[in-house]
């Protein structure tokens, strides 16, 4: 089906191809200069490190729904092997690992060249850029080096009273102005914001099924609207994350994901999904400081289009 007219809008509206040069393979994270690396350290008070990563286990947070986003399979290839033949039990032993599992499993980034429409990448690239024997050999996730900034998080189920989001609910631009006002922040160049719907409790209490499905068992999700993609261009933000599966609201409001071809395609604008938001929005709700220091840089695999994170704020 061709694209609708409303998302041909907003994409003319924010895309940045050739902003940052026309080898540019960062997007928006190009918005994290020094001087704003530098502003970030000012949301450091107390030294209080709040963890956002689920953990990484063979029962965890994907159940299937997604194709090939399997949970980690670990496997012990050395237990307490001593490496000395002739060494006794006092000698150096050693136990070793290996995991398999999808990039995208548990809480991650997903890289630029994740989503491709009309043939492209972000920035023009040729989808056929992407190839089976070297993964994506443009805006592959290795590319994410230094993923340390302010932090912002815009608690959308706390500002509107309740425990989490039902589902379906397209989260507004209007709901995050809402947010910010109420945790007292202003959303600045190359912040990252951190979105809470609420349904990471659902993980917490009853297993990856309860968390990536909706009330009817339909696959329905709450998350960003199409109208929160100018919000978020207008604001320069730098990369943008939330607490579920899918990230925009499912079903779609128009073209299918189309929230994921607009960030990554057209903005070149980093997306977290499975974000563990739950502590951090308690913390932020007793001292009333809704901005951090975040320092969320993925593991390097070369030529991935998306990678694991292991997320930090710290205030």
């Amino acid at each position: 089906m061709p694209l609708s007219d409303r998302f041909r809008e907003i994409s003319s509206q924010v895309r940045n191809w050739g902003r940052w040069g026309p080898d540019d393979q960062l997007g928006t994270l190009n918005l994290i200069t020094p001087e704003v690396v530098l502003a970030a350290r000012d949301c450091i008070r107390h030294g209080r490190t709040i963890p956002l990563a689920v953990g990484l286990e063979h029962d965890g947070i994907q159940v299937g729904f997604v194709p090939g986003r399997d949970n980690p399979t670990m496997t012990l290839h050395a237990i307490n092997e001593g490496m000395d033949p002739d060494g006794g039990p006092d000698s150096f032993h050693t136990s070793d690992d290996h995991v398999s599992l999808g990039l995208q499993a548990g809480t991650h980034w997903d890289g630029l060249c994740h989503v491709s429409y009309s043939g492209m990448v972000y920035n023009g690239y040729d989808a056929s850029s992407i190839t089976a024997a070297e993964g994506a050999t443009r805006c592959g996730i290795q590319h994410l080096r230094s993923v340390c900034t302010r932090g912002v998080l815009l608690d959308v189920a706390r500002t509107r009273g309740v425990d989490l989001l039902e589902c379906p609910y397209a989260i507004t631009a209007d709901d995050l102005d809402a947010a910010a006002e109420m945790g007292g922040v202003e959303v600045r160049a190359g912040d990252i914001v951190l979105v809470r719907t609420g349904r990471m409790s659902l993980y917490h209490t009853g297993g990856g099924m309860a968390y990536c499905l909706g009330p009817s068992q339909d696959g329905s999700n709450a998350g960003l609207s199409l109208s929160t993609v100018p919000w978020l261009h207008a604001h320069d933000v730098a990369a943008v994350a939330n607490d579920t599966l899918a990230f925009e609201v499912y079903p779609s409001e128009a073209d299918t994901l189309a929230v994921h071809m607009l960030h990554l395609v057209d903005m070149g604008l980093t997306q977290g999904q499975n974000w563990d938001l739950e502590a951090l929005s308690k913390d932020c709700a007793e001292d009333g400081v809704y901005e951090f220091f975040l320092a969320a840089t993925p593991e390097p695999f070369v030529g991935g289009v998306g990678s694991p994170v292991a997320p930090v704020a710290i205030k």
